[in-house]
């Protein structure tokens, strides 16, 4: 699937408002979002059209070769991602190719990446409101955050900070994670597979 030339991207960030959350493994698209802001030079700020935060700016190479993106950290619950994810698309005018949605896997090695367009959800309450909404056509870049020991219930997995052990890496892979949306934005899907996903 093409996108147009010159449409903006919108980079959406998943996880959970409130400073509860912010350490959360569900929570790792914002960590993800919070880090592409600093590099543009933005601060989030309250959407006029949405629920949601947001920050405006220009991501690749100066001049031709750049795009425009907006990040967006919903602030609906994941659960309820889809509603401000639409209305952002709808405001900017984002085709819906030029959306990243930025997750927690279950599925996939801690620290791991997979980016793909298209797809199930998974299961990902985040991902199931935002294909709900606007269809399954988007981009996704999947952190992996591993399953649940033992006996562990899903939800009380992914609804816990990161461990000790792991927030030793944690800064690593953000940055990678962060570097893999970039690089899917200004090179393309193909390109950021084969640097990233491992």
């Amino acid at each position: 699937m093409t996108t147009p030339v010159g449409a903006p991207w919108l980079i959406v960030g998943l996880g959970n408002p409130g400073p509860g959350y912010a350490m959360n493994r569900h929570n790792v698209g914002f960590m993800v979002a919070d880090l592409l802001a600093g590099r543009i030079g933005g601060k989030f700020k309250r959407a006029q059209k949405a629920q949601a935060q947001v920050v405006e700016g220009r991501i690749g190479p100066a001049g031709p070769g750049s795009r425009r993106v907006i990040l967006a950290k919903p602030q609906s619950y994941m659960n309820l991602s889809g509603g401000p994810v639409s209305q952002l698309r709808d405001f900017y005018k984002v085709p819906v190719a030029n959306v990243v949605a930025v997750h927690d896997e279950l599925d996939i090695d801690y620290g791991t990446l997979r980016l793909k367009l298209g797809g199930g959800d998974n299961g990902h309450n985040g991902l199931k409101s935002i294909t709900k909404a606007m269809g399954s056509d988007y981009h996704r870049v999947r952190f992996g955050i591993g399953r649940p020991p033992g006996r562990m219930p899903v939800a009380d997995f992914v609804l816990k900070d990161f461990s000790s052990a792991e927030r030793k890496e944690l800064d690593y892979f953000v940055d990678r994670a962060a570097d893999a949306v970039e690089c899917l934005v200004a090179e393309g899907l193909e390109r950021a597979q084969s640097a990233y996903n491992s």
